[in-house]
């Protein structure tokens, strides 16, 4: 039986990454302190899992966490590029430090493969689309940044010390159990929660900038091809629909899935917001087998998902 540890794993995308490894049979770990993740996420699962009240940064609880491991899904990180903005020493401390002690700890464990969860956000402003993994990276948050020197350092632990890693680079993802609440949640979030109440929804800019958005469960597909495809070491791939989509397309098909009409504010485009970006993901194709579900499909089953409230949902396709 295949023995994965997934850091993070009470959050958004972590929990729906264990529940996947449970159903195909994993002994699994997450490790988690709870700052942002629940165990409510969790809560289809908790009874086949081993949980671990922790922080990354603990190098015993890492060693314990680690123990035994097989696979390393990476995905414990400070999140919100805003609070990056307001702690970056924090910041650093989880996403840069604190990977780089999960490497280690996973190399001395004798783990098989370390799947590391980055971000699109190291791109920065897109010199030119579609990015490609081999396009320049621009930080321009402490999120960022600990993001990209997370992938240096796994990297460098491939070639130097053998432990096999990949990092995966995602786009906007969207799914069930986003905090739509949140002040740092996706637009796919809160702009369903507001169809769904009929509350207004701001909308910065023209709406016509465009974004790559990927749905979680075909994020979930990419971590698990991940973890067992051969080759690749030290490589980093990007996680995306690979095809753009603006503002205002996005309200158009929620606006479609539900039957309702979005009610929008405006607002002036916001400092730093990047206008356009989208991703290669051909890359990702051809090495690990990736191939995203479509978007209206996953927003329709995304609304569908949140139950009461949506009884006029899914309807076209």
């Amino acid at each position: 039986m295949t023995r994965s540890l997934v850091t993070g794993g009470a959050g958004f995308i972590g929990s729906h990454l264990v529940d996947a490894l449970v159903a195909r049979g994993d002994h699994v770990v997450v490790l988690d302190d709870l700052s942002t993740g629940t165990r409510k996420n969790l809560g289809a699962v908790e009874q086949d899992i081993e949980f671990i009240h922790g922080d990354i940064r603990d190098e015993k609880t890492l060693r314990r966490a680690v123990s035994g491991a097989d696979l390393v899904f990476h995905l414990a990180a400070v999140s919100s590029v805003p609070r990056s903005v307001h702690e970056p020493v924090l910041t650093h401390d989880v996403n840069a430090a604190g990977t780089l002690k999960l490497l280690q700890a996973a190399r001395e464990a004798g783990a098989r493969r370390l799947v590391y969860s980055s971000s699109a956000a190291v791109y920065g402003t897109p010199a030119s689309l579609p990015l490609t993994e081999d396009s320049p990276t621009h930080p321009e948050s402490p999120y960022a940044i600990g993001k990209l020197v997370g992938e240096l350092w796994c990297r460098m632990y491939s070639r130097l010390y053998g432990l096999s890693t990949v990092s995966l680079r995602y786009f906007n993802v969207f799914g069930p159990r986003q905090n739509a609440d949140s002040p740092y949640a996706g637009v796919v979030s809160t702009f369903l929660a507001a169809l769904r109440a009929g509350t207004p929804a701001r909308i910065y800019g023209s709406g016509e900038q465009t974004r790559d958005f990927i749905s979680v469960s075909s994020v979930v597909a990419s971590n698990l091809q991940a973890g067992e495809v051969s080759g690749n070491d030290g490589d980093v791939f990007n996680i995306g629909a690979g095809e753009p989509t603006t503002i205002l397309a996005l309200i158009d098909l929620l606006e479609g899935a539900t039957g309702r009409q979005l009610i929008k504010t405006w607002a002036p485009e916001r400092p730093g917001d990047i206008q356009d970006s989208w991703s290669s993901i051909t890359r990702a194709r051809r090495a690990l087998r990736f191939v995203p579900h479509p978007l209206r499909e996953e927003l329709a089953a995304f609304i569908d998902s949140q139950g009461p409230g949506s009884e006029a949902t899914g309807r076209r396709r």
